[in-house]
């Protein structure tokens, strides 16, 4: 049987309007009388209705986590531990919409307006049309953006990235001064609109070797489990092996090394090969990448989305993280 807020405010010896400021307002209970009514609802496994305490403080305790990823990538699933381990302690859900298409982002913003069931809304990785954010607007609800492209321009509240284009500028650099000229590019087909950020790492890396008179074979893959093994059908196709490969993400280089391997090169001496993210298992299989902590910007995101949520606002309200190139065996010098 459910423990009721009566059966609380019975055992505690306490008025039933206690036991709710007890939980709703606490600076309007006496400290003793407050642990009294917590010890004695621990005791009955007593919890308060969410929708309760949202009537009385006018907040939903939700947070609406817009992804385009899949949440299995390490970047989605990174950054919903780092949201949560902030917002979870604060009592905050976090509802997760998966958005594949414009016409479903479109359709969330047009929709919340008149649902109301978000205190703050934060996006991760994709471009927001300014007319979607504007949609919010009237119930002030804070957009916060986590690796956004021109997020203040945009219309975002607030937003942390990291920068994209730094990290392109490093691994594209890296390859050069190592003296590769024969430069392959991998990368995922996503719509741009909803991938925004990983276009910039693209476009960042071309603009780098164009400096240096180098224009780089591009090789598109898409999502499915054979992606990659194509992408190394079109490699050993060309007329002139590359001597390294740069990819837009490590999940697309780990697979990558892997296959090379089975196809008979040798990782740097053969071919060098430089990944984007240092997930977990980079280190353990020495591949060279551009690092972020994608926890460490969440964590950032929601502690800037609490403040904003409280009427304070985070200083400042436009963070850029650094990239930082880690070397490691997966790259190496050409071989004369």
């Amino acid at each position: 049987m459910n423990t009721s807020i009566q059966d609380v405010a019975r055992a505690a010896q306490v008025s039933i309007s206690t036991v709710s400021r007890s939980f709703t307002r606490p600076e309007l209970v006496s400290k003793a009388t407050r642990d009294k009514v917590l010890r004695v609802a621990d005791e009955l496994n007593f919890s308060t209705s969410r929708s309760a305490a949202a009537l009385k403080t006018g907040r939903s305790m939700r947070i609406a986590l817009l992804i385009s990823d899949h949440i299995r990538r390490w970047f989605s699933a990174s950054v919903i531990e780092g949201l949560n381990q902030v917002l979870g302690a604060e009592g905050y859900d976090i509802s997760i919409f998966q958005i594949s298409s414009i016409e479903e982002r479109k359709e969330f913003f047009d929709m919340m307006p008149v649902r109301r069931n978000a205190d703050a809304v934060v996006v991760v990785s994709f471009d927001i049309e300014h007319d979607e954010i504007k949609e919010l607007s009237s119930i002030e609800v804070p957009v916060v953006g986590i690796n956004s492209v021109l997020p203040e321009e945009r219309g975002f509240t607030a937003a942390v990235n990291i920068d994209d284009a730094q990290g392109s500028r490093l691994a594209a650099r890296h390859l050069i001064n190592l003296g590769h000229r024969n430069i392959a590019y991998v990368r995922r087909t996503r719509d741009v609109s909803l991938h925004f950020s990983v276009q910039e790492r693209y476009d960042e890396f071309m603009a780098c070797c164009k400096e240096s008179n180098i224009e780089p074979h591009v090789i598109v893959t898409g999502d499915h489990e054979d992606q990659i093994e194509r992408a190394v059908t079109e490699i050993m196709s060309m007329p002139e092996l590359p001597t390294a490969i740069a990819c837009q993400e490590d999940s697309i280089a780990i697979p990558l090394m892997f296959q090379l391997i089975r196809n008979g090169f040798s990782i740097s001496r053969d071919i060098s090969i430089i990944g984007y993210d240092n997930t977990a298992f980079a280190q353990y299989l020495g591949l060279t990448t551009i690092s972020q902590s994608p926890v460490d910007m969440a964590e950032r995101a929601a502690h800037m989305t609490l403040d904003l949520i409280h009427g304070k606002e985070p200083d400042p309200l436009f963070v850029k993280e650094p990239a930082r190139l880690i070397i490691r065996s997966s790259t190496g010098p050409v071989r004369k």
